[in-house]
C-alpha cells in the first residue's frame, strides 16, 4: 500500500545487537518504555519528526508548483511523478546490497544532504523567474535517488539502533510522529499559502532534511560492518536477498499486495490534483485542510495498529486494514460524481485511508524485520521495494497516459479499481487469519 513506512519505514548487515526475534504485537511488547532509554533513538526520533513537518509542506507545494503555477497537464503529472519514483525501480536492488556494505547512519546523513540541497533548488529558480516543469523532473529525480539510499538505511536502522523488543514500539513511535506532523502540517501550510508562493513553501522541506541530518550526526549507534574479505560479489549478494524474499511465502504475499495496491493508488493519487484544484476548483488552503483532516486517520492507526494487532492477532489485523482500504479507494473518485459532498467524501477517503495504510504497514513491516536474518534486512528490504515501490514510476506513467486518451476521473476510476484488486493475495492467503505471523525460526525451516 502506498506509503509504506519504509520511512513510513526501509530498508542490515551484522551488528551487534543479539540476532533474536523480536516480541510478538501479538502479546504485550516487554519494556515499551524502555525505548526512550536506548542510546540514540530520542535524537533520531526528533530529527525525523521535524524532516516529516518540512516533507509535508513538499506535499502539498510540490503539485500546487505543477498545477496551479507551471499549469501542468495530466501527462506532465504523470512525468513529474515517474521522475519521483524511478529511483526504487533503478537503483533499488543494488541500494540494499551498498548499504549492507556502509554504515547506514552516514548513508542517510549523505542522502540528507543531497535532498537538502536538491529542493532548495526550486524556491531559488522561482525567485530568479527560470522554474520549468523539467527542472521538477530533473529534481524529482535526483531527491527520488537519495530518498531510497535513505529509506534503505532508514528501516534497516532501526533493529540496528534498538533492541529486538523495542523494534515493533519503535516502528509505532517513529509513523506516531509522521502522522502527528501530517496532521499539522498540511493545515499550517495551507495557511502560509495565503501570504506566500507555493515555491518558497518548499524551503521548509530542505530545512527539515537538513535537520535530520544534524541529528543523525547525533546518534551513536554499534553497528558492525561486515568485513571486506566476508563479502560476496555484488550480483550474488542482491541474488541472496531476491531468493529469501521469493522462498519464504509470507514475503511474496505482502509483495503482492502491496504492489498492486501501490499501482492503483499511484495512478488515482498521481492526477487527484487535477481533481481536487482544476476540476473540483478547491482552494489550495482548503487542499491543505482536507489533507491535515484526513491525517487524522493516519494518527489513529500508527497508535493502535500494535495494539489491534495484540488485540485480534497479526493476521486478522493486516486483514481487516486491507479491507477498509478497499473500503476507501473509490471514494476519491467519486468525489467528482457527488460535488455537494465532495469534501466529506475527500476527508473520509484521506482518513480511511492513512488508518488502514498505517495499521497495515506498521505491523508487516514489523513482521518482516523479525523474519529476516539480519546480516539480510537490507537486501530483503531493498528487494520488496524494488517491486512495491518499483510500480510507482509505471503506474504514474500510466496515469498520464490514461488521462490524456480517456480523461483525468476516468483514469482515476481505473486506478481505484486496480487498488481493490490489490487486496487479494493477502486476504485469500493462510496469513489473512494467523493471530501471530512467521518468525526468522519459522523462516528457516521452510527454507
Amino acid at each position: 500500500m502506498t506509503t509504506e513506512p519504509e520511512a513510513s519505514a526501509a530498508p542490515t548487515p551484522a551488528s551487534t545487537i543479539p540476532d533474536t526475534a523480536p516480541a510478538s504485537p501479538a502479546a504485550p511488547p516487554p519494556g515499551h518504555r524502555g525505548l526512550w532509554r536506548e542510546r540514540g533513538f530520542p535524537a533520531f526520533w526528533l530529527g525525523q519528526g521535524l524532516s516529516q513537518l518540512g516533507a509535508q509542506f513538499a506535499a502539498l507545494a510540490m503539485p500546487i508548483v505543477a498545477v496551479a503555477v507551471l499549469q501542468a497537464d495530466d501527462a506532465q503529472m504523470g512525468y513529474l511523478h515517474a521522475a519521483e519514483t524511478a529511483a526504487f525501480l533503478l537503483v533499488g536492488l543494488p541500494a540494499g546490497a551498498w548499504l549492507d556494505r556502509m554504515r547506514k547512519r552516514t548513508v542517510m546523513i549523505a542522502a540528507d544532504l543531497v535532498r537538502a540541497v536538491a529542493v532548495a533548488a526550486v524556491p531559488l529558480l522561482w525567485l530568479a523567474g527560470m522554474l520549468e516543469m523539467w527542472h521538477l523532473f530533473v529534481i524529482g529525480a535526483v531527491v527520488g535517488v537519495a530518498t531510497v539510499f535513505f529509506d534503505v538505511g532508514y528501516q534497516s536502522f532501526v533493529p540496528v539502533l534498538v533492541r529486538d523488543e523495542h523494534v515493533g514500539p519503535a516502528n509505532g513511535a517513529l509513523e506516531a510522529t509522521a502522522q502527528t506532523m501530517r496532521l499539522g502540517g498540511p493545515a499550517v501550510a495551507g495557511l502560509l499559502l495565503k501570504v506566500l508562493s507555493a515555491p518558497l513553501l518548499l524551503a521548509a522541506n530542505a530545512v527539515g532534511f537538513l535537520l535530520s541530518a544534524i541529528s543523525l550526526m547525533l546518534v551513536r549507534d554499534e553497528e558492525v560492518v561486515k568485513p571486506k574479505h566476508e563479502r560476496q560479489h555484488l550480483v550474488r549478494e542482491i541474488a541472496e536477498g531476491l531468493r529469501f524474499v521469493a522462498r519464504t511465502d509470507f514475503l511474496v504475499r505482502i509483495v503482492g499486495t502491496t504492489a498492486l495496491t501501490n499501482l492503483g493508488t499511484t495512478i488515482a493519487m498521481t492526477l487527484s490534483p487535477i481533481l481536487i484544484l482544476r476540476i473540483l476548483g478547491l482552494d489550495p488552503a482548503i487542499y491543505g485542510v482536507l489533507m491535515t483532516l484526513g491525517a487524522v486517520g493516519g494518527l489513529v492507526g500508527s497508535v493502535l495498529a500494535n495494539r489491534i494487532a495484540r488485540w485480534i492477532g497479526e493476521g486478522p489485523a493486516l486483514s481487516a486494514s486491507t479491507l477498509l482500504f478497499v473500503a476507501s479507494a473509490a471514494l476519491l473518485p467519486a468525489a467528482a460524481h457527488f460535488p455537494d459532498a465532495a469534501v466529506v467524501l475527500l476527508v473520509l477517503f484521506e482518513a480511511l485511508l492513512g488508518f488502514s495504510v498505517l495499521v497495515y504497514n506498521i505491523v508487516q513491516v514489523t513482521a518482516r524485520q523479525r523474519i529476516c536474518p539480519k546480516p539480510l534486512l537490507g537486501r530483503m528490504n531493498a528487494s520488496i521495494r524494488f517491486v512495491v515501490w518499483g510500480v510507482m514510476p509505471i503506474g504514474a506513467l500510466v496515469a498520464g497516459w490514461l488521462g490524456t486518451a480517456f480523461g483525468t476521473l476516468s483514469a482515476i476510476w481505473v486506478g481505484s479499481i486496480i487498488a481493490m484488486l490489490g487486496a487479494l493475495p493477502l486476504l485469500l492467503s493462510p496469513y489473512a487469519r494467523m493471530r501471530a505471523l512467521p518468525t526468522r525460526e519459522d523462516a528457516t525451516r521452510q527454507a
